[in-house]
């Protein structure tokens, strides 16, 4: 399991996300964050599920970006395109995964703005490789466990927030599934674009932090 949140709000977006890796027994500290910017042009995405998947998918959409990239001139057709990527690595390896009593389950968070956005945008792309976008009236999204962060951010996080409350929120929201959830834990990787910047800012921190 995992804990990825995004949030949208009128200055522009913040993501976090864990490092935590459960296989079986087996605990270890992978980035879940890849990101992409060049000039007017920045987006990122963060995924909950299976490691092979992921990494399958993204290593299909880095080489989509080193060809098509500036085809892209809205975050929704890097989104479409990424989808399909999930999509192809569900032809190729869904069948075998479910015959060894695995779940295709890959879910993604997609952020940013591209030259032609009128604004940042946040996405919610599903396993079957649709999206919903994330706009003003729910501003958030957590995939992953999502149990526990789910009622500090219900009841405090709007899109007029400020970037440091949301931070703030995200981090007790962050905490209280740490805390609850033997699956998620530090290292966290936080994400923040500011509208128009097409810059991503990230940061890393421990525990100790």
């Amino acid at each position: 399991m995992t804990f990825c949140l995004g949030v949208k709000t009128e200055k522009g977006i913040i993501a976090i996300s864990d490092r935590r890796i459960t296989s079986g027994s087996e605990v270890s500290s992978e980035k879940k964050v890849f990101v992409h910017q060049t000039k007017n042009h920045s987006l990122f995405i963060m995924t909950a599920g299976l490691r092979s998947v992921r990494d399958k998918a993204i290593t299909y959409f880095q080489e989509v970006l080193e060809d098509e990239d500036q085809s892209f001139d809205k975050l929704y057709k890097a989104v479409n395109s990424f989808g399909n990527m999930v999509k192809r690595v569900a032809i190729e390896d869904k069948e075998q995964l479910t015959a060894a009593g695995l779940r295709f389950n890959l879910s993604a968070i997609v952020g940013g703005q591209l030259e032609n956005d009128n604004e940042h945008k946040l996405f919610l792309l599903y396993p079957e490789g649709n999206w919903i976008e994330v706009t003003q009236g729910s501003p958030f999204i957590i995939i992953g466990n999502s149990g526990y962060g789910k009622p500090i951010l219900y009841r405090n996080v709007k899109y007029t927030t400020p970037f440091e409350e949301v931070l703030k929120l995200g981090f007790l929201a962050f905490d209280s599934t740490r805390v609850s959830a033997n699956d998620v834990d530090f290292p966290l990787d936080v994400i923040m674009l500011e509208k128009d910047t097409y810059n991503i800012i990230e940061h890393t921190f421990e525990k100790s932090d």
